[in-house]
């Protein structure tokens, strides 16, 4: 079976659309707004985040935009509330970016706690979600990797949640593999990892975890060659997912059962 026939029959789902492709990607970063567009090409993202204070999506009529490059018709954007401290301020930023984008309803939702590690604050982030849920937004969530807040953004009415594997933009990895998996148990939308990919292997690592999806930024935009990472991206998502859909053998310290059958060999001592 090909990777794009099991990208069909295995679709990720939110908010009721369906998206063959499990890797997300931001537009930050990028050296132009042709680089933003080949990385986003490379990588077969169909979700796209945008940062709202930080990115023109028409806002200023007199500079380029974004839009020119990533027209609406052949991507799902997502606004997100990068760079907002509170609930407030993220209410309104995502206020604006649906008249902006003629009544968009899904968008990423973040309220930041720390100017320093751009961890999130739950607080502020739950308020804000609760508001916008009865906007009648569909809010994706950056959350912290603790399972009762996932939970609650979920009870909330958020239609993903994506906890921080690792600090925004430190790509070191996921380094919760056993919070991540508590929030998955317990979770009925989609937990995409948001934050903290490094590299490849990361994004394979929160695959075979059972995450549904990855969100990534600055481990395309900021590596060597991000057209060729954006490549490696798509790949190391397509991968972890299969390995997850086929299941890894156990885990053991050692193997007493030879991995090729030995039954029917002839024995040295037979031999003559």
């Amino acid at each position: 079976m090909k990777p794009t026939e099991l990208n069909t029959m295995d679709p990720l789902i939110i908010a009721g659309k369906s998206y063959t492709s499990r890797l997300l990607v931001g537009t930050g970063k990028y050296k132009s707004f042709a680089e933003t567009k080949a990385a986003i090409d490379a990588s077969g993202a169909e979700i796209v985040t945008v940062a709202i204070r930080r990115t023109n999506i028409g806002q200023n009529p007199n500079e380029p935009s974004l839009l020119d490059v990533l027209p609406p018709a052949q991507y799902t954007l997502l606004p997100n509330t990068a760079g907002c401290y509170s609930a407030d301020d993220a209410i309104r930023t995502l206020r604006l970016a649906r008249e902006l984008l003629d009544g968009h309803a899904l968008v990423k939702l973040e309220v930041l706690g720390d100017a320093h590690t751009l961890f999130p604050n739950m607080t502020e982030t739950i308020k804000a979600a609760e508001v916008l849920v009865k906007e009648g937004f569909q809010v994706m969530v950056y959350c912290s990797d603790d399972p009762i807040f996932a939970k609650q953004l979920e009870e909330a009415g958020c239609v993903a949640v994506m906890p921080l594997a690792s600090l925004i933009g430190s790509g070191m990895g996921i380094l919760n593999p056993w919070n991540l998996q508590l929030i998955m148990e317990k979770a009925k939308v989609p937990v995409i990892v948001d934050a903290g990919v490094g590299t490849a292997s990361d994004a394979a690592i929160a695959m075979e975890l059972g995450c549904a999806g990855v969100l990534m930024n600055t481990a395309i935009a900021a590596a060597r060659d991000p057209i060729l990472m954006a490549g490696a991206m798509k790949k190391a998502v397509q991968a972890g997912r299969e390995a997850y859909l086929a299941g890894r053998m156990p885990k053991k310290l050692y193997s007493a059962t030879p991995s090729s059958p030995v039954g029917g060999m002839i024995s040295p001592s037979k031999q003559s």
